[in-house]
């Protein structure tokens, strides 16, 4: 089999990025010819490295002079007409590198690999498009053109929830018939992760009491994620159980962000400040996610987030809105509760009720990690990765 090239917007610690490396990880058991590009680097990088051979792909960000130089060039303005040169004189490296390969299928992960993939035109090699994003992540992260582009030379298009399909058909006219809708999540790993975590009192490292009630979110800071929403539905909860030791913790909020900024204003003017915690991105994330007792999914947007996976195989029942993405397919009626668009009231007195119900807690809680067993076992979903890359290639 010819070469499988997989490209990755970055390798930041998130959930497609996640999942991208979960797969990768899979295919190399399964002896698949494969490369990486990435488009931008990111926390993850090594780790992709140490799995598959991998390029940057070339960007005038990345062209560097010594500063003796780089002042020189400034003084006499010349700076951005050496660095085109570098980069020009990159770009024909890669081309070259790259058509010397002979690809037999392009892997693109996320719509944020649209413009890389614009640029690779000189490649002529079937495509696959796994898409995790519905409309405002593409708005956001892509270019119309770029799209357009991306959409017309699709092959086949694997997207990680009914939702994202419903978009694809209704929005490119995409082939029903060239659409697999299936999530890529390594079980056994994630399981081993969260046995792990669990070894560690985070209550106890956080300071809280050993009593504490965790309400948990997590995700990058953005307007999509909702984390506006999360402040009100905490003041909510909190404000109903008084002197009852509720917290709200949202983990992977950078602390040097504006938005961390903004929420650490309203805390203290709700007077929740020691109530409402920000964790920064990290690479425990396991150890919060195992140890909530809730997980609430405030986001407005959120194509089949990885983490509501986690959280489900950790047993912890979600409370999320309809009409928001994926995750109403996996909690439904039994692995927690599906809440009417943005209201935070229905929100929060969910919450309440699975805080003061612990049998109903501890049994959605048990429904959402059977399901996940149940609908998205690794080996039948890399399987079906194979199948379709082998379909393409042939």
């Amino acid at each position: 089999m010819k070469k499988i090239l997989f490209i990755s917007h970055d390798a930041n610690r998130a959930g497609g990025q996640i999942v991208l490396l979960q797969l990768l990880r899979q295919l190399k058991q399964h002896n698949l010819p494969m490369h990486l590009l990435l488009c931008s680097d990111g926390p993850l990088e090594e780790e992709f490295r140490s799995l598959v051979s991998t390029t940057r792909l070339p960007r005038l960000g990345d062209v560097h002079f010594n500063p003796l130089v780089e002042k020189l060039l400034s003084l006499l303005s010349l700076d951005n007409w050496a660095k085109q040169k570098v980069l020009k004189r990159r770009w024909r490296r890669f081309k070259e590198l790259f058509t010397a390969q002979d690809f037999g299928l392009i892997f693109a992960n996320t719509i944020g690999a649209a413009a890389a993939y614009r640029q690779l035109d000189f490649i002529s090699a079937p495509t696959v498009l796994f898409a995790h994003e519905l409309e405002m992540s593409i708005k956001k992260y892509s270019d119309p053109q770029d799209m357009a582009y991306l959409m017309s030379r699709t092959n086949h298009l694997i997207v990680v929830s009914r939702a994202v399909a419903a978009y694809f058909q209704k929005t490119y006219s995409y082939p029903e018939n060239q659409i697999s809708t299936f999530q890529i999540i390594d079980t056994p790993l994630i399981l081993k992760n969260i046995a792990e975590a669990k070894k560690v009192n985070i209550r106890r490292k956080m300071g809280l009491p050993a009593e504490a009630v965790l309400i948990g979110g997590c995700g990058h800071a953005e307007w999509r994620k909702g984390n506006d929403i999360f402040m009100m539905v905490a003041q909510q909860v909190i404000t109903h159980f008084g002197n009852k030791p509720v917290y709200f913790v949202w983990v992977g909020m950078p602390v040097e962000s504006e938005l961390y900024e903004v929420q650490r204003f309203d805390a203290e003017r709700m007077g929740l400040s020691e109530r409402i915690i920000h964790v920064g991105l990290t690479s425990e994330v396991f150890h919060y996610l195992s140890q909530f007792d809730v997980f609430a999914l405030t986001s407005r947007e959120d194509p089949y987030p990885l983490v509501v996976l986690e959280a489900a195989l950790a047993e912890k029942p979600i409370v999320c809105f309809e009409k928001a993405g994926g995750a109403p397919e996996l909690v439904e009626e039994d692995a927690g509760f599906v809440v009417s668009y943005l209201d935070s009231v229905a929100m929060s007195n969910r919450i309440i009720e699975l805080v003061e119900n612990d049998a109903l807690r501890l049994k959605m809680g048990q429904n959402a990690k059977r399901k996940v067993l149940e609908r998205h076992p690794t080996d039948e979903s890399v399987e079906k990765v194979v199948h379709i890359i082998q379909g393409l290639c042939e």
